[in-house]
């Protein structure tokens, strides 16, 4: 089942290796880290998942602001942002470029269920922590979250009076980032906080065709939480955000060969690009969460109510040159609101009990109106799609605490969940023989589809309606009183629904080319949590397998369009280790590693890249048997290794230093796993060395990410109406970067 674990064991990381090294003498005891992973707070030692949790703090020193930048400190997590959306996958698994796709990593904000792709863009700052939970997380978490979850809590008020202001520059890219935090009582039963944060960065890329940099990025956040004791056992939360991040430009270059025309000058350089059409994205959103606390005698009652809308517009140069071949505009407007109510037990008792029930509904609208320009014809695609959703779910998990050292765990969640959707698709031909990107002349629509574009016009709508039950059982014993191991079985489901990028009107069996189908997960993992060096030490270890039927895919067809597919199976399965070594009270290691393999073991109706030779054509279109691939943003090992070391010097102050070594085996950037679109094996060096106030008022730091200028690609794929030509866009990293960093808290 695990063939190459003894492989592994030969490339951990020094923290595991260390961890096991007698040397208590000069060993200092670990903080605990809190998680509520289980809607409680816990030890993370006593929880039975593979988890990694990233404090508040560590993100603001390593200068995280986003998810796509979690992924570096947290292996078996990628994130990638592409030309139309974004990808988040765990383990392997996750959900690519489709506007019809919720994530199959579930995000979680104080609760909230964030599921859209484009909610994953949004600056995320002012965080206690985060937490990645790996495998299906179906019972407290439930809605989709297949592959994980990613739980974020953001900072609550506080009872003192406390406040810090803090600037990041950064001048290579012309980066700016300054913050404040206010935080502290307002009468003696209502505390507030208030968040602000406000970014700009002028890009690294420089487009050689319009002589200047990119992306150019400017984002806001101003987050307002009241926290109000309105008895002995009732607590309110309030939380009130808004923000928006608008960019010109995209972080793309051109790999492989140059598109036919000369579409562009600059090839396989990772600074350098040629595109001439106007490219931007305008994104706004706004978020409200209502938390209620009561204490009913010795049991917690929650309630948390969460509003979620956003909206963008952009425009895409879909052709990535300097000619004017595609052009994507596009709109979104979304909004959702969820109902939780929980009761919790208390623990200590023989059995302990969590109990739910969960509404959701949400609207989601979709236009993309794409502007195509040939030698022979000139056309825009008016593209439509709707999808609302009505949701709700009861659950519950107990523990039956069977000895002191020994537990049963066992979750129940039934879901049912109602969609309608629809997408339209019209070509319309500009009057007049000269396509004009601005739209101004009349429209007159066309009466037939253009075969070489695989396009054809088509109205379609269709509603579905999904029940499931997903169960889980989970075991812990207490070998010793540092010493914890588990076993755990669960399921996993992610909802079907409805293709917003297919360019057909029906499928090769028939049916209408509009939904999909739900996925489903088994999932088995064998864990321990372990205490090393009376408390000075900490290694988990996590063994995994995952079954999953009807995989659903989103793969590029080729031409402009992408298509939905239910791959037949694939199985992921490894090991995750992590720990953390206070070696001294000046000197701690933390070590994180992973081992993945991911199989699809049928599929045979796969994309091809270029030049693969397919083992079926369906109405023009290509296939290729996908069974034993791996899948895309999937290495085989990953790891990160981290030193953290205080000095304290002249007499009140410390300095502090820290350096993040991240490793990553090569991976498919491109969907359809095509190998001259490889992202090579790289390892990347973060450091930042801080000079301040040892009570911590005050700081000034340098800040160094990718120290080694590792080339790497996030996202690749065809560059549309190439032809044979093997030519890719392809989305990249920042360089090397140095920052200053400086805060001051009062």
């Amino acid at each position: 089942m695990f063939a190459r674990i003894d492989k592994t064991l030969k490339i951990l990381p020094l923290a595991v290796t260390c961890a096991c090294v007698a040397n208590a003498a000069s060993a200092q005891m670990l903080e605990e880290v809190v998680v509520t992973a289980q809607k409680r707070s816990q030890s993370l030692q006593d929880v039975p998942i593979s988890i990694n949790a990233v404090s508040g703090e560590k993100l603001k020193e390593a200068g995280i602001t986003r998810i796509a930048d979690l992924q570096v400190y947290v292996p078996n997590l990628t994130m990638s942002e592409a030309a139309i959306g974004s990808n988040i996958y765990i383990r392997g698994v996750g959900s690519q470029v489709n506007q019809g796709f919720e994530q199959s990593v579930g995000t979680y904000v104080d609760g909230i269920y964030f599921g859209r792709p484009r909610q994953l863009r949004a600056p995320f700052f002012d965080l206690e922590r985060v937490e990645v939970l790996r495998g299906p997380q179906s019972i407290l978490f439930g809605k989709n979250s297949i592959a994980g979850a990613l739980n974020l809590v953001t900072a609550k008020p506080t009872d003192e009076f406390e406040g810090s202001v803090s600037a990041l520059l950064e001048p290579d890219h012309g980066e700016l980032e300054t913050s404040l935090v206010l935080s502290g009582p307002i009468t003696d039963t209502l505390a507030g906080r208030l968040a602000v944060r406000y970014r700009e960065i002028d890009g690294f890329i420089d487009n050689v065709a319009k002589d200047l940099d990119e992306m150019e990025t400017e984002e806001t956040v101003v987050r307002g939480a009241l926290r109000w004791d309105a008895s002995e056992n009732l607590q309110v939360d309030l939380k009130l955000e808004t923000g928006e991040f608008n960019s010109v430009g995209r972080n793309s270059i051109i790999i492989g060969s140059p598109a036919p025309g000369g579409a562009t000058p600059v090839i396989n350089d990772f600074t350098r690009k040629a595109a001439l059409d106007p490219e931007f994205s305008d994104n706004n959103y706004d978020n409200a969460t209502l938390t209620l606390n009561y204490q009913l005698g010795e049991f917690e009652l929650v309630s948390i109510t969460g509003w979620s809308a956003y909206d963008y517009t952009e425009e895409v140069d879909t052709d990535f040159g300097v000619g004017s071949t595609v052009q994507s505009p596009a709109a979104e407007d979304f909004e959702q609101l969820s109902q939780e109510v929980r009761l919790v037990s208390p623990l200590g008792q023989t059995f302990e009990h969590i109990l739910g029930v969960f509404y959701q509904t949400s609207e989601t609208d979709y236009a993309e109106p794409a502007r195509i320009t040939l030698p022979t014809v000139a056309v825009e695609l008016d593209r439509n799609f709707f999808s609302d959703s009505d949701l709700w779910a009861v659950f519950g998990q107990s523990t039956w605490n069977v000895s002191n050292n020994f537990r049963a765990t066992l979750g129940l969640r039934y879901t049912v969940e109602d969609k309608d959707g629809g997408r339209k698709l019209i070509e319309r031909n500009l009057d007049g023989s000269v396509f004009n990107p601005l739209g101004l002349p009349e429209f007159a629509e066309l009466g037939m589809p253009l075969p070489p574009l695989g396009v054809t016009p088509h109205d379609l709508s269709g509603d579905r309606s999904e029940e499931v039950v997903t169960p889980m059982l989970n075991v812990q014993w207490d070998v010793a009183t540092d010493t914890m191991l588990y076993a755990s079985l669960s399921t996993g489901y992610k909802a079907g629904g409805f293709d917003a990028r297919s360019n057909r009107a029906t499928l090769p069996d028939g049916r209408p080319a509009l939904e999909f189908e739900e996925e489903e997960a088994l999932s088995m993992e064998l864990g321990a949590k372990l205490g090393l060096l009376d408390g000075a030490a900490e290694l988990n270890i996590a063994l995994f397998r995952t079954e999953y039927d009807d995989l659903q895919v989103s793969v590029f067809d080729g031409v402009l369009g992408f298509d939905v597919q239910n791959a037949a199976s694939a199985t992921t399965q490894g090991l995750e280790m992590d720990g953390r070594w206070q070696l001294t009270e000046k000197l701690r290691l933390t070590g994180a590693f992973a081992y993945t393999d991911f199989e699809f073991e049928d599929y045979e109706d796969g994309a091809c890249y270029k030049g693969q030779q397919a083992n079926q054509v369906v109405d023009g279109v290509p296939f290729c048997d996908w069974s034993g691939n791996t899948n895309q943003f999937t290495p085989e090992f990953s790891g990160t290794l981290g030193v953290d070391f205080v000095q304290p010097v002249f007499g009140n102050l410390e300095l502090r230093s820290t350096l993040d070594v991240i490793y990553s085996d090569e991976y498919y950037a491109a969907p359809d796993l095509d190998p001259n679109a490889l992202q090579d094996s790289y390892v990347k060096l973060n450091a930042r060395l801080a000079l301040g106030r040892a009570d911590g008022t005050w700081e000034v730091a340098l800040v160094g990410k990718n120290l080694t200028d590792e080339e790497i690609i996030t996202f690749a794929n065809d560059v549309p109406l190439t032809g044979p030509v093997t030519s890719y866009f392809a989305f990249v990293e920042r360089p090397r970067t140095v920052a200053v960093q400086a805060t001051y808290n009062f």
